[in-house]
């Protein structure tokens, strides 16, 4: 089925002139400019030229428009001057008001919403991931068939199951996106069923998950790539990261752990991208350990701080599971600035202060987080034959070797160790 979406995208060229409207109600705890910065970030991400932004204070929200009339007057006289032919809104819109805004300013209008899922469809790189999109999308543009759709106004005839005498295109097009959500979810399921069996198959084995949360462009994958020596996509774009990656890593103590690197959250994620993504985001609810990248240079950390919590609460993350704040960025602050936020982290509990990028502060944060992951584990003293190198290298790789000492035949070894590791390695010894 060729959808109003595959026609749309045509008109996402990039290089395409656009102009980002914040709608702003008063009511959010963030700054305006930060959000007009974010929303045209956004729109960079896809390749989108904006040559314009302005915020239109909202008292009271007009139904068929959400703004006044002048203001969208005036609105049409910037698309005008600018020549766009793209308007970002950095906020929901009905179907009814983005046609309005439509014929108002004669250009092509998207909300936000739009705009963060045609980014996912442009970066998802797995099959996976393309499902998940595509199911996001369907959602979203069931409701939105009045603007989708220019065939609209005509009527089909049919006969059996294609379609009773007199149906409507646009039913038929409800029709047939109903049965390919339908599909899309089957084959999620199946997705979500296998990727379960891989996590069973992890948890019967001793080996910790961590999973990398954060706001978008955060610094995650950069993180990521710096503890594993891999080479994930870490640009200083939004949603450089969709599809999940696991990595294994070695901890100090810990010989296997599973880092999982996921995608970033953003300030009102659409619920059809949360909807789609669980099975992804099911490595985050099932982890042993959250590590919570933090950009501490951004104007608006706290918001985004506030967010990401909210979309882990939404997700069903118990809040007794072990976490970290990552405050990263430290490169990008000096002076009073750096100073102060030293300091702050200094003064709370399980906060990291870390530049992913330069690695300040990484060993630091990777002796925290095998600390927390070995808390369990008791101190032992072992007295090994001189000559037994293997044993003393197993000690080595699965737990924490504290001190060793050798002495004629024997080499006494005080290692910290988990009690189900220290009783396979007496049974090994035997």
């Amino acid at each position: 089925m060729s959808t109003g979406f595959e026609r749309d995208r045509d008109e996402f060229t990039r290089g395409a002139r656009a102009i980002v409207v914040l709608p702003d109600r008063g009511d959010s705890t963030r700054d305006a400019e930060a959000r007009l910065e974010e929303s045209a970030g956004l729109a960079a991400a896809i390749g989108i030229d904006v040559v314009d932004r302005v915020a239109v204070r909202v008292r009271a929200p007009r139904a068929a428009t959400l703004i006044g009339s002048g203001q969208i007057e005036e609105l049409a006289t910037r698309v005008a001057m600018e020549d766009a032919a793209l308007v970002v809104v950095d906020a929901p819109l009905t179907p009814i008001q983005q046609r309005n805004w439509e014929t108002a300013l004669k250009a092509k209008v998207i909300d936000r919403t739009g705009l963060i899922l045609e980014i996912f469809g442009e970066r998802a790189a797995t099959a996976e991931g393309r499902l998940q999109v595509e199911l996001a999308h369907l959602d979203y543009q069931s409701g939105r068939l009045v603007r989708s759709w220019t065939h609209l106004e005509r009527q089909r005839g049919g006969f059996g199951f294609l379609g009773g005498p007199g149906e409507t295109q646009i039913e038929a097009d409800r029709r047939l996106i109903r049965d390919r959500m339908a599909r899309l979810r089957r084959e999620l399921e199946q997705v979500s069923r296998t990727r379960g069996l891989h996590r069973e198959r992890r948890q019967r084995a001793p080996w910790p998950v961590i999973a990398l949360v954060g706001y978008t462009n955060a610094g995650k994958s950069t993180l990521f790539n710096r503890l594993t020596g891999a080479d994930v996509m870490a640009e200083n774009l939004l949603f450089a990261t969709l599809d999940p990656t696991l990595r294994q890593i070695a901890l100090p103590g810990i010989d296997k752990a599973i880092l999982s690197d996921t995608v970033g959250f953003v300030s009102d994620l659409p619920t059809q991208l949360v909807a789609a993504f669980k099975a992804t985001l099911e490595e985050v609810v099932s982890a042993d350990l959250l590590i919570h990248v933090r950009d501490i240079a951004h104007p608006d950390t706290e918001a985004q701080r506030t967010d990401v919590e909210q979309v882990l609460a939404d997700l069903g993350v118990d809040e007794s599971t072990p976490r970290f704040e990552a405050w990263n960025k430290l490169d990008l602050l000096d002076g009073e600035e750096r100073e102060d936020v030293l300091g702050d982290a200094a003064r709370r509990e399980g906060v990291m202060t870390i530049s992913a990028l330069t690695g300040e502060g990484v060993d630091e944060l990777i002796a925290a987080v095998a600390a927390k992951l070995t808390e369990g584990h008791r101190r032992y003293c072992i007295d090994l034959p001189a000559g037994d190198g293997a044993s003393l290298a197993w000690l080595h790789a699965h737990g924490e070797v504290v001190a060793q000492h050798s002495e004629d035949d024997v080499t006494q070894v005080d290692v910290r160790l988990a009690q189900e590791d220290y009783a396979r390695f007496m049974r090994r010894l035997a």
